[in-house]
Order: structure tokens, then sequence, then C-alpha cells
């Protein structure tokens, strides 16, 4: 088995107390993300009580008690494993919208994107567990308001960027697509439904995001007509 003791600062930080701090830091950063990429495909597949702390160890060359001293417990690594998943899939999410050229493809992008992943049902058990663990209820709270915070300014982006009128604001929209995902997703899986039906669903259930530079041009010429030309069309 490798070295474990990545923590230790160099003998070259030694004589330097905030060199070696700074080192240590980075080490230990680097510890966690590896236990979390070693932790998050063990849960995916085999669930929490599924996973022992001895196969996340031995996933990432660790020691057990590495897992203890920066998660403190399976419960606290799990959840830490869903929120950073669902905040990937937001990025991925995000990269998949940019070749949108209409709200619609826009919209079926992100969609597509989400329901081809199992990261949302991963962070609904997340959500699941917090119930039962108040004290790991901060970490999912600011998991959610940063995915609506990114999620808004994204969108708010592809908007001002292709002159679309949104029909709700960037917040609410953000908020909106992302609760229709939790929800779709977590009853397509009870159900057993493929990929493509959960897109399907979601982009049902969402609708008109929403209209595109053509489209708004032609609502103004038909709200700017002449009265009396209406009348006379009427007629």
């Amino acid at each position: 088995m490798a070295d474990k003791s990545a923590q230790a600062p160099s003998e070259s930080a030694a004589g330097d107390p905030k060199h070696a701090a700074r080192a240590t830091r980075s080490a230990g950063r680097k510890m966690r993300s590896l236990l979390l990429d070693a932790a998050s495909p063990l849960f995916r597949e085999r669930g929490l009580s599924g996973t022992a702390i001895t196969d996340i160890a031995a996933a990432a060359n660790a020691f057990p008690s590495q897992i203890t001293y920066y998660f403190r417990t399976k419960e606290a690594l799990f959840v830490e494993c869903a929120c950073r998943e669902l905040l990937y899939l937001a990025r991925a999410t995000e990269q998949a919208a940019l070749r949108a050229r209409t709200p619609r493809e826009y919209t079926h992008a992100l969609a597509e994107t989400v329901t081809a992943s199992d990261s949302v049902a991963f962070f609904a058990e997340a959500l699941t567990l917090t119930r039962r663990r108040q004290d790991l209820a901060p970490l999912v709270e600011r998991t959610i308001e940063r995915l609506h915070t990114e999620g808004a300014r994204a969108y708010g982006d592809q908007v001002a960027r292709h002159g679309w009128r949104s029909l709700r604001a960037p917040d609410e929209s953000s908020r909106r697509f992302w609760a229709v995902a939790i929800g779709v997703i977590l009853e397509g899986y009870a159900m057993g439904r493929s990929p493509d039906e959960l897109c399907a669903e979601m982009l049902r259930v969402l609708g008109e995001q929403a209209k595109s530079t053509g489209d708004t041009a032609r609502l103004r010429l038909v709200d700017e007509r002449d009265p009396s030309s209406q009348s006379n069309e009427e007629g």
C-alpha cells in the first residue's frame, strides 16, 4: 500500500511555520478529495448501509481513521458526496445548454442532461438522511442555495445573450427547474422509467420558459398594429 502520510509537510517547510501550515492544508484538501472520489461510486452502487468505511479507505488507499478524521461519520461523508455530485451535475447541465440557440433547445438540453444522471436520486437519499440527522442539514441547505444561485445566473446570462424574453424571473425559473427535476426523477425511479421518459415528463411539466427573439418580435408586431386596421380585418 502506498504511503498514506500525504498530510505531513516537507522537510523544507519545517523551518517556516506559515509554509508548513499551507502545506498541511493543501495535503488535507487533497486527501478529502481522494476520499470523496472513492466514496461516491461505492455509495451510488451499494447505498449507505452497503458501504463500509473500510471499503472506502481501501478504494482511496487510506486508513479508516482518516475518514473519521475528515468527515467524523460515514453519514456525513455520504451527504457531502451527494452534495458535491449534484453541483457537478448542475455545472454539466450549464455546459450542455451553452450550445442552445432557442429557449426550447435550452430547456431540452438541461432536462436531458439532468435525467441522464443518477446524481439527483443520490442527492434525494441525502435529503432523507438529513431528516434524521439535523447536524448534516447545513451542508444540504448551502448546496441547494448554491444550486439555485448558480442556476439563476446561468439562465439570466443565456436570456441576455440571446435576447430572449423570460416568462419568469431567473431565480424563480432556477428554483422551479430543480424542484421539477427532483420530483420527476424520484417518481420516475420508483416507477422504473427510462431517462428518455424522465426527460419527456420534465419537458411536459416545465412547459415554455421563455420566448425567443423571433417570437417576441411577432408578439410586438401584433400588439402594435393599428386598431383601425384590426377593425378593417375583422370586418
